[in-house]
């Protein structure tokens, strides 16, 4: 009895002092408790399903100058963020921070895109915020020179990347057999995708649903053999609360890891929503390519993930 209740009290101290922002400098107490946390939201295995059901529209574009007012303004026209995220949950906000650059250089998601999310998710009730993602690069200059990981934090989130973030096996299906995820992933409660809009080499883009490559812990390269059908299983095997997507400096050529500021365009437009399939027709459409003639779109499709129809979105204009 006594180490039953040593344990819990141990739980209680760890709990309180992420509630009072004691981890906020340092992942370190926040990511043992989401350890510790029994709760799985797979209940397919293969499949994270992070949605909430409900009518929301299929998404919403905001246009302006503000990275951060453009995401208040998308997230609003949805019915605003207490419909994504609930009072006491956990939500981990997955980015794009694959590489060592500058937000100028349009390789990583915005850092006031990112930070945003974090205060809305507080703002609704979140009891604690995680950014996480896999860099390509070195984890810590990628998370510093991004600007992402100073804002986020200063936002009032955790940050957790490698080495502190591991991996567990996920049971994943069809070409992602085999491959494990990040340990965080499964425990959180609400899970919102921002990616950047980017070239991309292979796939011709990367957008939301190939975002998820930075979920994967080992073993991401042999993805690219099959990319287009990789991408489209990526995005049936997680499936966000809500995905909002960066087009606040995109890059036109060279991706996905970029480097010269003349493959970077300002849009200056952000776009959230329920549909992955629509957000990344749209951010395919940022690129000059036609969504219909893009492979992952129309494997994406016919697993019913939606509807590549960038139409479907619904355009706020510029505050």
């Amino acid at each position: 009895m006594a180490d039953r209740e040593t344990g819990r009290d141990r739980r209680q101290v760890l709990l309180g002092l992420a509630r009072t922002g004691l981890a906020a400098g340092g992942f370190g107490v926040l990511y043992h408790v989401l350890r510790e946390r029994p709760r799985e939201r797979s209940a397919t295995p293969g499949i994270f399903d992070w949605r909430r059901t409900g009518g929301q529209r299929a998404g919403a574009i905001a246009r302006g100058s503000d990275p951060a007012a453009n995401v208040r303004r998308a997230v609003a026209a949805l019915g605003g963020m207490e419909r994504f995220a609930g009072r006491g949950e956990t939500v981990l906000i997955k980015p794009n921070v694959g590489w060592d650059r500058v937000p100028e250089q349009a390789a990583n998601t915005d850092p006031d895109v990112v930070a945003e999310l974090v205060r809305l998710c507080l703002e609704a009730g979140a009891a604690r915020v995680v950014v996480a993602d896999f860099p390509c690069n070195d984890p810590r200059r990628s998370f510093t020179r991004s600007r992402i990981g100073p804002a986020a934090r200063k936002a009032g989130a955790t940050i957790v990347y490698p080495p502190s973030l591991g991996t567990r096996p996920a049971d994943l299906p069809g070409v992602l057999a085999g491959l494990e995820v990040m340990e965080l992933l499964p425990r959180a409660d609400r899970v919102i995708n921002v990616p950047v809009v980017k070239h991309h080499s292979l796939a011709k883009a990367t957008l939301g649903m190939k975002n998820w490559f930075g979920v994967i812990g080992g073993g991401r390269p042999r993805l690219h053999q099959g990319i287009h059908r990789a991408i489209a299983e990526l995005g049936a095997a997680f499936r966000p609360t809500l995905t909002v997507v960066d087009a606040t400096r995109i890059l036109v050529a060279n991706g996905p890891q970029g480097g010269s500021l003349d493959d970077v365009r300002r849009v200056d437009a952000v776009a959230a929503g329920t549909d992955p399939v629509a957000l990344d027709a749209w951010g395919a459409s940022l690129l000059g390519l036609d969504h219909r003639r893009l492979g992952f779109i129309a494997e994406a499709e016919k697993l019913g993930l939606g509807l590549g129809d960038p139409s479907s979105l619904e355009e706020l204009g510029t505050a």
